[in-house]
């Protein structure tokens, strides 16, 4: 099989405000930023890629800023952590401090077992108190 535990993931998504979505994911959640652009190159996107510094994937967030590409999240669209512990309120609170807006889920599971907080794009992302088992 050619996909492995190993297998290197990268999740890419369009951004508004690549500040604002450091903020988020860095001070807000705790990953690091992996790679960003550092210049405007005309033609070429500007990049800012967030992930835990010793993980095998990470979350690419793009902005054109010669043809903007509005995000559309729908609230099925989930970016979820199994923390397999209770979500800590200050976990939350920073979330909220780092730009997150709180949201009650469409999926009410999701309520039951976490807190989501929408991201300053308005993707959710799910702070799941359960471990994940298939």
């Amino acid at each position: 099989m050619i996909i492995n535990a190993q297998t290197r993931v990268r999740i890419a998504r369009p951004s508004r405000d690549l500040a604002a979505a450091e903020r988020f994911y860095v001070d807000g959640l705790g990953l690091e930023v992996r790679w960003r652009s550092t210049e405007r190159v005309s033609g070429k996107h500007d990049l800012l890629m967030v992930g835990p510094g010793d993980g095998s994937w990470h979350l690419e967030l793009t902005r054109d800023p010669e043809r903007p590409v509005e995000p559309v999240p729908t609230v099925e669209d989930l970016f979820v952590v199994y923390l397999g512990a209770p979500v800590e309120e200050e976990q939350v609170e920073r979330l909220l401090a780092a730009g997150g807006t709180r949201v009650a889920t469409h999926n009410p599971y999701w309520d039951e077992y976490g807190v989501t907080v929408a991201d300053p794009d308005g993707y959710r992302l799910v702070l799941c108190s359960r471990t994940w088992e298939i």
